[in-house]
């Protein structure tokens, strides 16, 4: 079976985080929201929180789980793209912000796990 390219299965994985936030009570409110600072996957309404979602997805977790690879520099980017998203919508601009991560590993059998790490980083720990 050939292999799906990379934005095929980051597609996917999103759309999965998607569907299992949506269960959760969150309301989407963009989508893979792009500018010149970044790329957030997608952000959704938790109550008076806007949530920034990163999604990471892995095959095989042999080395780390999908979880554990947001480091410092994806953390601070993150950041950076979630204030001008503020900043561009006054709607948003006095709500608390949550940084969370959606990982979704798969086994060696392709069964799937969604872990939903809230409150995953803050803007203070990245020391921008």
């Amino acid at each position: 079976m050939a292999r799906a390219d990379t934005r095929t299965v980051g597609l996917d994985a999103e759309q999965l985080a998607d569907k299992f936030l949506k269960r959760q009570g969150l309301i989407p409110v963009v989508r893979n929201f792009r500018c010149r600072l970044g790329e957030i996957d997608l952000i959704a309404r938790d109550g008076d929180a806007i949530v920034f979602i990163e999604v990471r997805y892995r095959a095989c977790n042999r080395f780390s789980r999908a979880g554990l690879t947001v480091d410092i520099h994806k953390q601070r980017k993150l950041i950076r793209t979630a204030a001008l998203f503020t900043a561009q919508r006054s709607k948003y601009a006095n709500c608390v912000m949550r940084f969370d991560v959606v990982a979704i590993d798969a086994d060696e059998h392709g069964e799937k796990t969604i872990e939903w790490i809230k409150d995953a980083f803050r803007p203070t720990d990245s020391r921008l």
